[in-house]
């Protein structure tokens, strides 16, 4: 009989919805997976939840992290954290989203995290969301879209990123440097990073394959198909499960 899980003591436990869904992904993982772990505050609930869980049956892991913090959080709670290089390939990248609409698609980076998510979540067989019901969104766009740039330039980067904008009729929209403090935030890669504020994002393809053309552009939060299953927790502690061969 598996052991029973020890309380949770994480203060963000006290957000239900987000338990629920890390619970219900924890639960996915199977003994001797190699294992992507995501970055954020939901992610964060997962990494503590699968933890217990290894902790509780006692099976080996082989994890990918998508951030320093991450990388710490999981190697503090007894977690095999690995550079992706060393692991090869993954069985699973399990990741929270800043938004998810009805295809699945998402909007990723409220973190600073997205380049290292990415590579992450296309270096899978499976990626799989966890997030709460106010992530759902008919249309993405109402979040920031975070884009990774280099330093170098970063000016010009930002005016080639207003024209491709203007060519998709969403130009005149105020394009952020995100900062920490006083100071440039800076991502694990030592990058800036520019939140677009587009409100609505009609096409998000066209908008993918305009900002990946932009010289100095590393990443953007844009995840296309990518993210095959979305488990959504509610208040009550339920989940709710979208799969994109659900999709019409």
């Amino acid at each position: 009989m598996p052991a029973k899980e020890p309380p949770m003591t994480d203060p963000a436990a006290t957000d239900l919805s987000k338990d629920a869904a890390a619970r219900a992904a924890a639960a996915l993982v199977q003994p001797g997976m190699r294992l992507g772990l995501g970055t954020g505050s939901t992610a964060a609930i997962f990494v503590r939840r699968l933890a217990q869980r290894v902790a509780a049956e006692g099976f080996d892991l082989r994890c990918a992290a998508t951030s320093k913090a991450t990388a710490e959080l999981a190697t503090s709670l007894g977690l095999k954290v690995e550079e992706l290089d060393e692991i090869g390939w993954l069985d699973l990248t399990i990741d929270g989203a800043d938004e998810v609409d009805p295809d699945l698609n998402l909007i990723k980076g409220g973190g600073a995290a997205h380049l290292r998510e990415k590579i992450v979540a296309t270096a899978s067989d499976r990626m799989v969301v966890i997030a709460d019901q106010g992530k759902v969104v008919d249309r993405l766009g109402a979040f920031h879209l975070p884009v990774e740039v280099i330093p170098f330039g970063w000016q010009a980067t930002r005016t080639l990123i207003q024209r491709a904008l203007e060519r998709l009729d969403l130009g005149q929209r105020p394009i952020l440097r995100r900062k920490r403090g006083d100071q440039p935030l800076l991502t694990d890669e030592g990058n800036f990073v520019l939140d677009l504020a587009l409100e609505a994002i009609p096409d998000p393809e066209a908008l993918a394959a305009e900002l990946s053309s932009i010289a100095g552009m590393v990443e953007h939060g844009l995840f296309l198909n990518i993210c095959q299953l979305a488990i959504i927790g509610r208040p009550d502690g339920s989940v709710v499960e979208l799969r994109r061969e659900d999709m019409a």
